[in-house]
């Protein structure tokens, strides 16, 4: 298993390994929109011995209120059923978070199951006064900051990019 930053080669397996995880179009279109446009700020893979793509995520700007504060939102994060369960989405996300703090990025945001990424550090974007545009995730929509100063004097609106928004 090797877990890297991701090339443009990986591209047709990221998209197959999203298809499958989510039974469906969405992700994968909106990570193709995302890389096309240039959006795509980081994107970290999972290769199995046979270099195949089985687990991917993927970050991309995210502004608040307006204002871009080097913060980027965390999604999709997807893991090959055949590779679940053994910790290979939080290899996924730690390397992630280890690479955008080390490129001086100051925050992170995700829309996501709270018992999962709590246990990679993400707390309630709420108990900040922040909050994404989408009704009815509060409890869903969390926060890892990277710098200690990320949160100082921040709340309102984490606007995502408009492709967040598009029906794929």
């Amino acid at each position: 298993m090797l877990i890297r930053v991701e090339i443009p080669i990986d591209a047709p397996g990221i998209d197959a390994l999203l298809r499958r995880s989510f039974n469906g179009n969405g992700e994968a279109d909106l990570v193709k929109a995302l890389r096309e446009d240039g959006l795509l700020t980081l994107g970290v893979v999972a290769t199995d011995d046979e270099g195949q793509v089985v687990g991917y995520v993927a970050f991309s700007p995210v502004a608040v209120e307006g204002e871009e504060l080097q913060w980027v939102g965390l999604a999709p994060l997807a893991v090959d059923e055949a590779y679940r369960g053994q910790g290979l989405a939080k290899k996924l996300v730690y390397e992630g978070l280890d690479s955008l703090n080390e490129f001086g990025y100051a925050a992170v945001v995700t829309l996501g199951e709270p018992a999962m990424y709590e246990r990679f550090g993400f707390v309630p974007a709420a108990q900040y006064g922040l909050r994404c545009a989408w009704p009815d995730t509060e409890a869903y929509f969390l926060i890892h900051p990277l710098a200690d100063d990320a949160l100082n004097g921040v709340s309102g609106l984490v606007e995502y990019h408009e492709h967040f928004n598009r029906e794929f």
